[in-house]
């Protein structure tokens, strides 16, 4: 056995307290002490009290034995980006182009988050942590909070809009009159909906099995309909463009439709076994599942005049298979943005458990959706392509192009470290700059930027320091 591996076991077969809690870089109580030993680095602080620890680990290394294969991660990744609402971002920029500058368009826009998310959720398996604690590393205890409130922010958001697109087409599909019908369906949906990501990974796992072959099938068959409808693919490309859309917004519609998500990728990474896992499965999610879904829509407003694939399921007159999609897309993703709140509670709360947290974003999720979240959906995407990728560029510049992948000791770390906080506002301020002026690609300029700064700032505090 390796002496990684020696590392990685030791506090396996020596359990702490419950008065004893391993929490990387903890912001309270006791004496932290960690090693730089790259992945898989036991960094652990001690915390006066705490309940019995999480089986997700939130705020801890994922120890070996819980780590998981590849083909889970992809499964349960894939199943987050296979989403019914970035359909609706495919249709709307769909309608701004011809059909081969579109799928020029599409893939462009997909392997830009593909690439950034298979970073992040490489270093994510390296570290063996969440965003949300290697944010502690990057941009101090206290710096990390503001971060886990703008990431379980927008997952909580996320969760609003995905139960509302339910409540709405199912109502449709039945042809009930009325916003309460679709409500009372927003509500039982918000409810079901937590239950997998309440039990955790195991639970986003076999949801994902069962879910993901029955999505891919639909969508493939629909699309090959769609090809039909429109006379193949000469009759896609003597389509004309209804509206116009810069390239710039088109690529920050694209990436923001999962720039919040796909910066939390590392919740899920941080299971793999190897870092190069953790990398492929995010760009089989990121890229791949998310390129279905852009096509999807796109190709369902051109065909159908339809951009969200439900209707176009309804179209064909298969509103019982138009629900079960729905249900079963919505749900695939929902239960990951709630686990992503729940990490992020635990983060800020110091807590060993996301469970609570889960069920605050159940809550305060389907508050929103009941009072028209929906209707602002391609303004939140927006602000979500600005805000969120230069928060992950901050991170791969810190950990990737400073460290190398290693975690520093937990110890000592600061409240804030405004020197990166500063890195991630300015990159944040020039992706805003970009969508207004429609100069170069918003998502692309906050991470570049972001991830330089970070260095940049590191080497600035180097020589102060000498």
């Amino acid at each position: 056995m390796s002496a990684e591996d020696t590392g990685r076991r030791a506090p396996e077969s020596t359990p702490p307290a419950d008065d004893a809690t391993p929490l990387p870089g903890a912001a309270s109580g006791g004496a932290a002490t960690g090693t730089g030993a790259g992945a898989g680095s036991a960094v652990t602080a001690t915390v006066t009290a705490g309940p019995v620890a999480d089986p997700d680990y939130p705020v801890e290394p994922v120890p070996v034995h819980a780590r998981k294969s590849l083909f889970s991660l992809g499964v349960v990744l894939v199943g987050f980006t296979l989403f019914t609402p970035t359909m609706l971002a495919g249709a709307q920029v769909g309608a701004a182009y011809a059909f081969w500058p579109l799928m020029g368009v599409l893939v462009l826009g997909s392997a830009i988050l593909g690439l950034y998310v298979g970073v992040i959720g490489w270093i994510g398996a390296r570290a063996n942590l969440t965003t949300v604690m290697m944010a502690r590393y990057t941009l101090g205890t206290g710096g990390a909070k503001a971060a886990s409130l703008l990431l379980g922010g927008t997952q909580v958001g996320w969760y609003g809009v995905s139960i509302a697109t339910v409540g709405l087409l199912v109502a449709e599909a039945a042809g009930w009159e009325g916003d309460l019908p679709g409500q009372a369906v927003m509500v039982a949906a918000g409810a079901v909906m937590g239950v997998t990501a309440y039990i955790g990974y195991a639970g986003m796992y076999w949801l994902s099995v069962v879910a993901v072959p029955l999505l891919l099938a639909l969508a493939g068959w629909v699309s090959w309909r769609a090809f039909g409808e429109a006379g193949g693919v000469s009759g896609l490309a003597a389509i004309e463009p209804a509206t116009t859309m810069p390239l710039t917004v088109a690529m920050t519609i694209i990436v923001g439709t999962f720039a919040s998500g796909g910066t939390q990728a590392p919740n899920w990474t941080r299971f793999a076994r190897t870092p190069a896992a953790g990398f492929w499965a995010s760009i089989a999610a990121f890229f791949g599942g998310q390129l279905l879904m852009l096509f999807c829509g796109a190709i369902g407003a051109l065909a159908f005049g339809q951009g969200d694939f439900v209707l176009v399921l309804f179209q064909l007159g298969l509103v019982g298979w138009g629900v079960v999609f729905l249900v079963a897309n919505i749900w695939t993703t929902n239960d990951n943005a709630a686990y992503a709140v729940g990490v992020a509670g635990a983060e800020i709360f110091n807590t060993r458990s996301r469970k609570p947290w889960v069920l605050v974003c159940v809550v305060a999720g389907t508050a929103l959706a009941v009072t028209g979240i929906y209707d602002h959906l391609i303004g939140y995407l927006t602000w979500l392509g600005i805000l969120i990728p230069p928060l992950g560029g901050v991170i791969i510049g810190d950990f990737l192009l400073r460290r190398r992948g290693e975690l520093p000791p937990a110890a000592g770390l600061p409240l804030i470290r405004w020197d990166t906080v500063a890195v991630y506002a300015v990159a944040a301020l020039a992706a805003w700059w970009c969508s207004e002026t429609e100069l170069l690609i918003p998502p692309i300029v906050g991470v570049v930027l972001a991830a330089l700064g970070a260095v940049a700032a590191a080497a600035v505090r180097g020589r102060r320091s000498a």
